[in-house]
């Protein structure tokens, strides 16, 4: 495309996380990368981590985070991945948990004491209504307490829930109807404002209802221009299947040997629409070439650009390779 002056490239990235699975014991409705109990119980090799994080650093980033998915359903992996990371001097900044592995605080405290040893210094523990719809507080409580033991540093995302929580039964699971019928009946409308929820994922079903929608028609008027967030490298992700994701754009994805090299239109018609032509152009491309028919109304650009690429994957089974993980689209 002539006259161009933005290239479509990630030369270096800045802060980030390796996802090591998307297995989960929960399906959170807020979840970005729509993990759950679904999924194939597939974890990142040591072949794959030894690769993905020599690239990381190579690209510039010597710190990481380990998130999923759930980290912990496969320990010995986690502890494969922290080893991996430290040989190579790439430092672990937190690894995430929804402390459903939680089974008793000895244990917890074998587990956790073993990371510790591999280079893991803080944990990131999950504390939201949306996770205690699946994990009863104890577990989340067991945690904390077993991290304390072994003099581990705990990362409470976010702590402001704590006393909303513990304030129900903490040894059974609570729906987020449960929530608005104690606090209200805008508890769900105001939790973006407490709590940084990405709006991809199942987060677009989520809250559509709730914060309302736009006929897509001003959608598409509203947002002129290319989708310049995919170069965001301030908090990216790569998966087990050394996808990385551009800009948190669930469901897109760019081959790790790719990342640093110029996106081309070539391997990458998609991106490279959405880049240089928006949600604009991706909507024109779905609808000519592939048949898309859109809905009335939409929460943003995003929740439209999922619902093309969604109509891509599952009813014209596209073969576009930037459209992966594939089971994402079966499990958002």
């Amino acid at each position: 495309m002539a006259g161009l002056k933005k290239p479509f490239v990630i030369p270096s990235l800045n802060s980030g996380g390796l996802m090591t699975n998307y297995y989960c014991t929960s399906r959170c409705r807020h979840c970005l990368y729509a993990c759950s109990p679904s999924w194939e119980k597939q974890y990142i090799d040591a072949e794959t981590t030894e690769k993905t994080l020599s690239r990381i650093k190579a690209l510039g980033c010597h710190a990481i985070h380990i998130g999923g998915g759930e980290p912990f359903l496969n320990v010995k992996g986690l502890q494969m991945v922290a080893e991996t990371a430290t040989s190579l001097g790439v430092a672990i900044e937190y690894v995430e948990t929804n402390s459903s592995w939680y089974r008793g605080k000895d244990a917890a405290c074998l587990v956790l004491s073993s990371l510790k040893a591999k280079g893991v210094p803080m944990v990131l523990v999950s504390i939201s209504p949306f996770h205690n719809e699946h994990i009863p507080f104890y577990k989340v409580k067991g945690v904390i307490e077993a991290c304390k033991a072994v003099k581990m540093k705990v990362f409470p995302w976010i702590s402001d829930f704590y006393s909303e929580i513990d304030a129900f039964d903490d040894r059974s699971r609570h729906a987020l109807e449960e929530y608005e019928n104690r606090y209200g009946a805008n508890y769900l409308k105001n939790l973006p404002a407490r709590y940084w929820i990405h709006f991809g994922g199942r987060a677009l079903k989520t809250f559509a209802p709730v914060l309302g929608t736009r006929p897509y028609e001003e959608i598409l008027s509203s947002n002129q221009g290319g989708c310049f967030e995919l170069l965001n490298v301030n908090h990216f992700h790569v998966d087990l299947f050394e996808n990385y994701i551009p800009g948190l754009c669930s469901g897109l994805a760019i081959h790790g040997d790719d990342v640093g090299e110029e996106i081309t239109e070539e391997r990458y018609p998609l991106l490279y629409t959405l880049f240089y032509k928006g949600i604009n152009g991706l909507f024109d491309l779905g609808r000519r070439r592939h048949g898309f028919e859109p809905a009335e109304t939409y929460l943003s650009k995003c929740d439209l650009c999922l619902d093309v690429r969604r109509h891509l994957v599952l009813n014209e089974e596209t073969t576009y390779r930037e459209l992966a993980p594939r089971a994402f689209y079966d499990h958002v």
